[in-house]
């Protein structure tokens, strides 16, 4: 089993900080692999709500929930969202007798039940796959390939892994999002999604996709959030600041994990992803991935401005100014690009990302740095 050494880490620090911590993530993420790594499946502390055993447990959940005692696990936790008023009563005791580990789907209507209830007592954590941290740098290229779902990654060969990501998408579509409550037909999203991911990397465009695709500016909007909430995609936010050049204000795009990217764009081989118009992008879009989850913050942002100046990442840390650019090349060079990033942008750094492992200078406060050895890989 590959230990999640980061995302265990991250639970037990949250847990320590809040009473109710919810590890949400899409289905087959490895939620409940790591929940079972703080309790065990068959512990009277283990609720799975999808385990007809563990609803006869709750059928008073006052009576099941209060008298136990250290960390408590509730397992798919959007079945049953009336537990959430009976968790904050529980979770206000003094002194406090027991924590609880929530695991559920991240859908919006989960999202806004839980901060109504559980204001103040809650923390949410993301998982969304493995991490390449986790992985190693040997990993890097099939994780990049097959993404981070653990059942993609570690199956046999990549016809396996394929036919998993397939299988995932449909499924997703059809019984997942209906259980959220949405009511978007699979075959809209299907095409919306397949849409997004040739859009991938770039500068969301609400106008020229509405033509695409046939609806309306406001519905493709709704679905852009809608997917963006189920943790599919990520919206990559604009920083911009009066520099007195026109800058770009919309947000950037991109699929999370680059094995459902790939699926949805017919790559099945290392060879046909090398050799695919969009090779540059999904390496952009995992890069920005691994970052994101590594640094763990929410000040991060893309750049760019109307003259074609831009920036792949801007991180706010700690008072510092971190610029990142991720290129996907064997020896990147310092380009115009980068130059005005640093002097309008002020950046105390600027680190060039690339699939590579030596690590060089190619300016003052400018490093090319290989992605394992950003994310903290070894």
């Amino acid at each position: 089993m590959i230990h999640r050494q980061l995302d265990t880490l991250a639970v037990r620090a949250a847990l320590q900080r809040h009473p109710i911590v919810a590890l949400l993530g899409p289905r087959q993420s490895g939620k409940t692999t790591l929940a079972r790594q703080f309790v065990a499946a068959d512990s009277l502390n283990y609720f799975d709500l999808e385990d007809p055993a563990s609803l006869a447990r709750l059928t008073e959940p006052a009576t099941a929930l209060r008298p136990l005692r250290g960390l408590v696990v509730i397992d798919e936790i959007q079945r049953r969202p009336e537990l959430f008023p009976l968790l904050r009563v529980l979770a206000d005791r003094r002194p406090l007798p027991a924590r609880f580990l929530i695991l559920g789907s991240a859908s919006p209507e989960l999202l806004k039940q839980s901060s109504e209830s559980l204001a103040g007592r809650l923390e949410t954590l993301p998982l969304e796959g493995f991490r390449l941290a986790d992985l190693g740098a040997a990993a890097q290229a099939r994780h990049w390939l097959r993404g981070g779902f653990p059942r993609s990654f570690t199956a046999r060969g990549e016809a396996d892994s394929v036919a998993w990501r397939q299988q995932f998408l449909q499924t997703f579509l059809e019984r997942d999002m209906p259980q959220f409550g949405v009511t978007i037909p699979a075959t809209a999203l299907r095409r919306f999604w397949n849409m997004v991911a040739h859009y991938h990397g770039q500068t969301w465009n609400a106008a020229e996709l509405a033509r695409a695709l046939a609806i309306n500016e406001s519905t493709v909007r709704r679905y852009l959030d809608l997917m963006t909430g189920v943790l599919m995609f990520r919206q990559l936010p604009p920083w911009f600041e009066n520099l007195g050049k026109r800058q770009v204000k919309a947000p950037k795009v991109y699929v999370r994990d680059s094995g459902l990217l790939h699926a949805l764009l017919g790559i099945t081989t290392r060879r046909a992803l090398e050799h695919h118009p969009k090779v540059g992008a999904s390496w952009e879009g995992y890069a920005v991935e691994e970052i994101v989850k590594a640094r763990g913050t929410d000040e991060i942002y893309y750049w760019g401005t109307h003259t074609g100046a831009e920036l792949d990442l801007l991180l706010l840390q700690r008072g510092r100014r971190i610029g990142v650019e991720c290129k996907r090349m064997d020896a990147p060079t310092l380009t115009p690009s980068m130059r005005t990033a640093l002097a309008d942008l002020k950046l105390d750094e600027l680190a060039v990302v690339y699939p590579g492992q030596r690590r060089y200078t190619l300016a003052k406060r400018v490093e090319v740095v290989p992605l394992a050895e950003f994310v903290g890989a070894t």
